[in-house]
């Protein structure tokens, strides 16, 4: 009997033992394609509908669809994953409808093409569905990448860094995007609306490429997780939703991840109006101010996978990466486009907030899992519907004030690119200021090591 014990106790200090620097850099990059597109996506898929001739009411409805349906499958795939586990095969299954939808959406009008009509109406719903098919894909994908961190490892600080690093492979994605947008921008010149489509269905074969490259790369070097399954890991049942919502901590860690996910996600959405319209900004702008953002974002990812992480540590840099939204954020709002200049050194403060509050609400996440795993998958995907449905209705409510607060010569405070990009992130910046004061995290076994091999060395 004892030596059963002691045979148990063994293996729980091995699985807590912290990664090493390969694992955690080949599952940092398999979130790559889904992180490419969704920059596109984020970025340019409003601008690209009006641009092509859709009413920004319409084109927020293809946004609101694809949100709502991207909600619906982060649950489905959730509970999906919890009872016969497979995330591998989640993660291709999802890419591979990602791939294909992306391609259909920013490719031009299939369903129009299908029909062999160019109404309104069926322009509209063919983007609708292909927006709805684009985020099933998206969502099976990134639910089970985010899964796979607690079925990975039960040290908290390797945890943390796999979450730092699919940061920062966010942050290189991203700057591959407007890499990729600058570039084709510069080649292909925008004289008519058949061009516009040329430019977005280059960006989008490109990004669909790059992305399966790393693709690869994560499935050649991570192994599906067998921690859950594992006899000595204290297998359980599976845990029912009920025991979530029972915890206090499962609220305040869903809202907060909720405002971080609101802030980076509306205020992406808007800021390529925001430069060329409310600053006036040159065309490359749309592609240069987020590539700073992001640039910065990708810096301070790093730096924080070299932290050895608490629960002080964890609250502390949530609140410093608010405190520098709210900052930023009203700096936004009341720019006058005389001193667009500004928007430079304000896009990297941005870019940094970003950083903090997406790690450490992720590595909250992780934390209010801690050693659950058999419900890890419906805590992602919850509070992944709740980060979806929200920015869409966000995105919807904004963009359909378009036409009465962006009109006219003149644009003044009152534009809703202001709003999306400055004042409303700042607000949720200060509320998610209020929800991280009345947190309560209790920190991990003192066994749980630093990680193996610093990534930075």
């Amino acid at each position: 009997m004892a030596d059963a014990k002691d045979d148990g106790v063994v293996a729980e200090a091995q699985i807590a033992q912290p990664l090493g620097r390969w694992p955690i850099l080949s599952y940092g990059v398999g979130h790559m394609l889904n992180d490419i597109t969704s920059a596109c996506w984020f970025t340019y898929l409003l601008l690209f509908l009006q641009q092509i001739g859709l009413a920004p009411r319409d084109a927020a409805i293809v946004m609101l669809s694809g949100q709502v349906a991207d909600g619906l499958m982060t649950i489905l795939a959730g509970e999906m994953i919890d009872r016969f586990g497979r995330f591998k095969l989640w993660h291709i299954g999802g890419s591979v409808l990602v791939g294909v939808s992306f391609s259909s959406v920013f490719g031009g009008c299939l369903l129009c093409t299908i029909l062999g009509t160019d109404s309104y109406l069926v322009r509209t719903v063919g983007y609708s569905i292909f927006a709805a098919v684009f985020n099933i894909g998206w969502a099976a994908t990134q639910v089970s990448h985010m899964s796979m961190v607690n079925c990975m490892t039960l040290n908290p600080t390797s945890r943390l860094a796999l979450a730092s690093c699919r940061n920062a492979s966010t942050m290189v994605a991203n700057l591959g995007l407007y890499a990729i947008a600058l570039a084709v921008f510069a080649v292909i010149k925008a004289k008519e609306c058949s061009d516009i489509v040329l430019q977005y269905r280059w960006i989008a074969y490109l990004s669909i490429f790059i992305g399966c490259c790393f693709l690869v790369v994560f499935h050649i070097g991570t192994k599906e997780p067998t921690l859950k399954s594992e006899s000595n890991c204290k297998k359980k049942a599976r845990i029912s939703w009920g025991y979530w919502f029972r915890k206090t901590l499962y609220y305040q860690v869903a809202l907060l991840y909720m405002l971080a996910r609101l802030i980076t996600n509306v205020s992406q959405s808007l800021i390529a109006f925001y430069v060329t319209r409310d600053l006036r900004m040159n065309e490359y702008s749309k592609a240069i101010i987020p590539a700073i953002i992001f640039c910065c974002s990708f810096v301070v990812s790093i730096v924080l996978q070299e932290i050895k992480w608490n629960s002080r540590r964890l609250k502390s840099l949530l609140t410093v990466g608010a405190t520098l939204w709210v900052i930023s954020g009203v700096a936004v709002f009341v720019l006058p486009s005389q001193m667009h200049n500004l928007m430079y050194p304000l896009a990297m403060v941005i870019g940094a907030a970003n950083a903090l509050v997406m790690v450490t609400t992720v590595g909250l996440e992780s934390a209010l899992v801690g050693e659950d795993l058999n419900g890890c998958a419906f805590v992602y995907g919850s509070l992944s519907f709740l980060d979806k449905i929200s920015c869409g209705i966000a995105l919807f409510v904004l963009e359909s004030y378009e036409d009465t607060m962006s009109c006219g010569e003149t644009r003044g405070l009152n534009t809703v690119s202001r709003y999306g990009t400055g004042l409303i992130p700042s607000c949720l910046a200060v509320l998610s200021l209020v929800v991280t004061s009345t947190l309560r995290l209790q920190d991990a076994a003192p066994r749980a090591a630093a990680l193996e091999a610093p990534l930075l060395v």
